[in-house]
């Protein structure tokens, strides 16, 4: 499997550049996205495509798990970056983002999961370790309420994330987000 083996350097640029392109397309223009269009994004030719990915499924997963893998890891970069809070409510700017991506993604996905693939398989934890990440800085900081967990959060987010799967639904989307960060940072005066 060309996976098992590591890439050179300019083939992992490639593959990077079309996971890249494909979630930027995928959450423009869905299920419509042709390949063509995602190698053309990527500034390579469509055989470079299906070097790295030999079918529309394959590319679908791999952008699933790029796209997933982003999301999660951006908590340790934006909790360097900034205030817990803050980094708080951006990574919940990037989950937003990333559902709307994975959304276009929807129908191969389900093939996949059709065909014996487990594309989920560790997206759910991976996400609860994110927002633990993020809640406990905010509580260790003193902003946050401690009896929140996050699979409250995520359950939260998730809900807001419905709403904001057109562009201009992304400022209710944001109102609501505020919303949810003002309860987590609420204390009652008992």
């Amino acid at each position: 499997m060309p996976e098992d083996r590591p890439l050179r350097a300019d083939a992992r640029r490639n593959r990077d550049r079309l996971l890249d392109a494909a979630g930027h397309a995928f959450a423009r223009d869905g299920q419509d996205v042709t390949l063509e269009a995602v190698a053309k994004d990527a500034g390579v030719g469509i055989g470079t495509l299906y070097r790295h990915f030999p079918t529309r499924e394959a590319l679908v997963e791999a952008t699933y798990r790029h796209e997933l893998d982003r999301l999660c890891d951006a908590a340790d970069e934006l909790l360097a970056e900034q205030p817990a809070d803050v980094a708080l409510r951006a990574w919940m700017d990037r989950f937003v983002d990333y559902m709307t991506a994975k959304r276009g993604m929807s129908d191969t996905l389900r093939a996949i999961i059709a065909s014996g693939g487990n594309p989920y398989a560790h997206s759910r934890d991976r996400l609860l370790t994110a927002i633990g990440t993020l809640l406990r800085a905010s509580v260790e900081a003193g902003i946050v309420r401690a009896d929140v967990s996050a699979e409250d959060v995520l359950t939260g987010i998730g809900g807001v994330s419905l709403v904001a799967s057109e562009p201009e639904q992304r400022e209710q989307a944001a109102r609501l987000l505020d919303l949810l960060m003002d309860g987590l940072r609420y204390r009652s005066g008992g």
